[in-house]
């Protein structure tokens, strides 16, 4: 990357965007870490020769994909309005999710992942339970299952504290001026912590690439965050890693691309996977920025009385 002028990193140059380059620096691209390891490592003099450019850009982009998925921490966040199907559809990028959380009030309330199933394929049936196909012997499936339909509609009952508890809205009796129900109000004996949330719930449909979220979501505006793989859409151009990682990602390629070529002692291989492993964990250590002031802040919130 050709280093920019003060005027070219602020104003881009007088171009649009303006914010073009802020924060360029901290990011060396595809193309330049292709060239320096073929400079630096490819030779015919040196231990790695006879292999194409094409190969070393297939290993470069695999090791900033699993950098992305375990180490880079480059979280992206997208908000949408969540309509009446209670459908969220994934980014095009999404690999996996780091939280997902409902905007009302200008706070963020993280949500909780429903371990119940609230969405399913169904097919049609006649009076007999047979399953129907049309001419070309394709199942024939209704716009929404019932676990859907239900969903939507807010009739599906819920194990979470929320508005589709099975105990919500329901009727006791009064007598002698204390009011008396059927099931336990209000009590928390046995009570399992992991379903005691009161905020809406959500399950990702992973095949269908959608979140399917519970009834009271309707209208609300969810900010997801998640992790993609850094192949920013097959544009090679627009491929970049954090310098942090520069070194690591030479030593990833070396090691794959010796362990494939035949003839090599395992001695070097096992070099080679040792310096790899040493690099990543040198780069987790310099990304994790533990700041003086942060271990203050954590050991300061230890430092209460509890009644």
């Amino acid at each position: 990357m050709a280093y920019l002028t003060d005027y070219q990193y602020y104003e881009n140059g007088g171009l649009n965007p303006e914010n073009e380059n802020w924060g360029s620096y901290q990011y060396i691209s595809l193309n330049d870490i292709v060239n320096n390891f073929m400079v630096m490592y490819v030779g015919n003099d040196k231990l790695i020769n006879n292999v194409e450019r094409y190969n070393i850009i297939f290993h470069a982009k695999r090791a900033i994909q699993e950098l992305n998925y375990d180490s880079l921490k480059e979280i992206k966040i997208l908000e949408l309005n969540v309509c009446d199907s209670l459908r969220y559809i994934l980014p095009q990028d999404y690999v996996n999710w780091v939280r997902i959380s409902m905007y009302r009030g200008g706070t963020l309330f993280p949500l909780t992942e429903n371990i119940q199933t609230n969405w399913s394929n169904a097919y049609l049936q006649d009076n007999n339970c047979r399953i129907l196909f049309d001419e070309k012997g394709n199942t024939l499936k209704p716009e929404d299952s019932t676990l859907d339909a239900n969903r939507i509609k807010g009739s599906k009952k819920s194990i979470y504290l929320n508005e589709q508890s099975k105990y919500n809205g329901q009727e006791g009796y009064c007598y002698n001026d204390s009011w008396y129900f059927e099931y336990p109000v209000g009590a928390r004996f046995g009570l399992n912590t992991e379903t005691a949330n009161s905020n809406p719930t959500f399950k990702i449909n992973k095949k269908s690439g959608v979140i399917n979220f519970s009834s009271s979501m309707a209208d609300e505006l969810v900010v997801l965050e998640y992790v993609s793989d850094g192949m920013e859409g097959g544009e090679d151009s627009e491929i970049s890693v954090n310098k942090l990682f520069e070194e690591f990602i030479y030593s990833y390629m070396k090691f794959v691309i010796l362990q494939s070529k035949y003839g090599i002692q395992e001695y070097i291989i096992n070099r080679a996977r040792k310096e790899k492993s040493a690099l990543l964990r040198n780069a987790k250590l310099r990304l994790s920025n533990i700041h003086p002031g942060r271990l203050l802040m954590n050991l300061r919130g230890q430092n209460k009385w509890i009644k």
